[in-house]
């Protein structure tokens, strides 16, 4: 009886040399738990297989493994001429760690294509490599939003106070959301005060998503000064925003909030509920104890849980 193809007891090397690249896709897969000592060898050699499937399957197969050849073999794949190999590229790329893969990315960001412009500063943006720094200033200036929000999170992660200006002209001008959504995030790795008004001005952006990102940030910063504007945002049309903005005034402690949070308890959404026992709790005025006795009763089981915590920590 003539063996399955894909059984166990066909021999992997074997599977790929086969003609029939779906074979060979099989076995590309199975590399990384094979116990061929030669598995990463194998796969850089399956990058150059003459079918994408394969390639695209070689380059996910080298997810993690950090060595000279490896990464060396898959930056140039950037380039590759099928979409689906150099998306896959591009994401095993960008779980590197080690920043001394800093100079085989480098110079991809100039490249002539945006797409490689693109996922290579994603790639970069992980390493913290210093000499990014230029090169992401200028990709903020590209005309494809892409490079411009990638650009955006290599200034975030370098942590740079002289990349506050382009990050905050991105975070309240850029026309797309994606850009100012993750510009309005970069400014939280900053220590300065001077980003608030940034923010302030990112809490009213028409996207629900750029205003739950910048109530976030206010929150993480421990921005006081946006204790007020926050308040205000409790009234979004989104929930997802009314929990940033919750969440957030629980970090400032904002008593000013009591009076919102208290009314949160009984909104619709329980996630806003649990967030606003949470945020009670972490304010600790005994003025909200009524609204958390109210709320240990409530139909949904984590949202009593976390108001017996709250009450918990108002009594010790």
């Amino acid at each position: 009886m003539t063996a399955h193809p894909f059984s166990a007891t066909s021999d992997l090397r074997e599977r790929l040399q086969d003609p029939d690249p779906e074979v060979r896709r099989v076995a590309v897969m199975e590399l990384p738990y094979s116990d061929d000592d030669d598995y990463i060898e194998l796969s850089i050699t399956a990058l150059g297989d003459a079918d994408a499937r394969v390639r695209a399957d070689a380059a996910k197969a080298l997810e993690g493994v950090e060595e000279a050849e490896v990464v060396s073999a898959l930056v140039p794949m950037l380039k590759d001429q099928d979409a689906h190999v150099r998306q896959a590229v591009a994401d095993t790329l960008a779980e590197l760690k080690e920043s001394r893969w800093g100079s085989l990315l480098l110079p991809m960001v100039t490249d002539s294509s945006t797409e490689v412009q693109t996922a290579a500063l994603r790639a970069l943006r992980a390493l913290r490599v210093p000499e990014s720094f230029a090169l992401a200033m200028s990709a903020a200036q590209s005309a494809e939003a892409a490079v411009r929000r990638e650009a955006a999170g290599v200034l975030a992660y370098l942590k740079n106070d002289a990349a506050l200006g382009t990050l905050t002209r991105l975070a309240i001008e850029d026309p797309s959301t994606e850009v100012r959504r993750v510009a309005v995030g970069g400014l939280g790795f900053s220590n300065n005060v001077d980003v608030l008004p940034a923010l302030m001005r990112a809490l009213g952006d028409s996207d629900w998503q750029v205003r739950e990102e910048a109530a976030l940030t206010i929150g993480k910063l421990k921005l006081h000064g946006g204790i007020q504007a926050l308040i205000e945002v409790l009234s979004d049309a989104y929930w997802q925003v009314r929990i940033a903005a919750a969440r957030s005034l629980g970090k400032l402690k904002a008593v000013q909030a009591l009076e919102v949070l208290c009314a949160a308890l009984s909104h619709e959404v329980s996630n806003l509920r649990k967030e606003a026992a949470v945020a009670l709790g972490e304010i600790g005025d005994n003025r909200a104890i009524p609204a958390l006795e109210r709320a240990a009763n409530d139909p949904d089981p984590d949202v009593r849980k976390l108001s017996r915590l709250a009450l918990s920590r108002l009594a010790a």
